[in-house]
């Protein structure tokens, strides 16, 4: 028999910071689709993908789901690097599995204004002995809109010496944008390092004042800011020549009105 693909809801504890319109309204091939990546033992695989657009294909609906799984073999690598920055709704998924000694590193930034609603959910199986993971996330909202992040990391019984840690900050521009964040640690091992931090503000108001003694205009004072504040999600980022392009790829981005 044959299953009915169905749609998720906000009332599912993955989606609850969702956009309920979108899922109302989008096809279940394709917000159930998972891509697949295999990455063989010993070698690295990474991703620098930029979400501009909030149509997937197929969709007439204004939003846009990616979801990937990743298996990774031992002392393998996985990195991504993401910027979720278009759309009324955006949700970037990804599913890895860690062999012994193998590594998954994760920068992604949300980049909102109006009522956008955009999301990094995350899942780290820690499988095996020895392996690492290192997640860091940043949202920078103004308007109405939301920046989420739901990272979920899981140790098996077996997995010692297991090192993994994952990071949220978001910064507020207008007090109508918001920030979620639900990080969740599933540990069976004794002998890890697991750790999850998370904030969510304005600017360093301390710094535009320093910066503002010093004669650097307001506008620009902040927009160096968030370049410092979203910067942090692309530091993992070895090729400089990469690193920058992100980085300027998702500033140019930033709202004038934001800044």
């Amino acid at each position: 028999m044959t299953g009915i693909a169905t749609l998720p809801t906000t009332r599912d504890e993955d989606w609850r910071y969702s956009d309920g319109e979108y899922l109302a309204a989008a096809s279940p091939d394709v917000v159930n689709h998972w891509r697949t990546l295999e990455v063989p033992a010993g070698e690295t695989r990474s991703e620098h993908t930029f979400h501009a657009s909030g149509h997937a294909s197929g969709e007439e609906v204004d939003g846009m789901v990616d979801r990937l799984r990743v298996h990774v073999g031992k002392g393998g690598r996985f990195e991504a690097f993401k910027t979720i920055a278009g759309g009324k709704y955006a949700r970037v998924e990804i599913e890895v599995t860690l062999e012994e000694g193998a590594h998954f590193e994760f920068g992604g930034v949300t980049l909102g204004g109006e009522d956008k609603v955009q999301e990094f959910v995350t899942r780290t199986i820690h499988a095996h002995p020895n392996a690492t993971s290192n997640q860091v996330v940043r949202a920078v909202q103004w308007g109405q809109s939301t920046g989420n992040f739901l990272g979920r990391i899981e140790v098996a019984r077996d997995a010692q010496k297991t090192d993994a840690a994952q990071n949220f900050r978001a910064i507020l521009l207008e007090k109508g944008a918001s920030a979620n964040t639900k990080p969740e640690l599933e540990i069976f091992a004794d002998d890890v390092l697991c750790a999850h931090g998370a904030a969510i503000g304005q600017l360093d108001e301390q710094a535009s004042y320093y910066m503002a003694a010093r004669g650097i205009p307001p506008e620009i004072a902040r927009k160096l800011l968030i370049q410092a504040f979203i910067g942090d999600a692309f530091e993992a980022i070895a090729d400089d020549a990469e690193r920058e392009r992100m980085l300027e790829d998702t500033l140019a981005n930033l709202n004038v009105e934001a800044v």
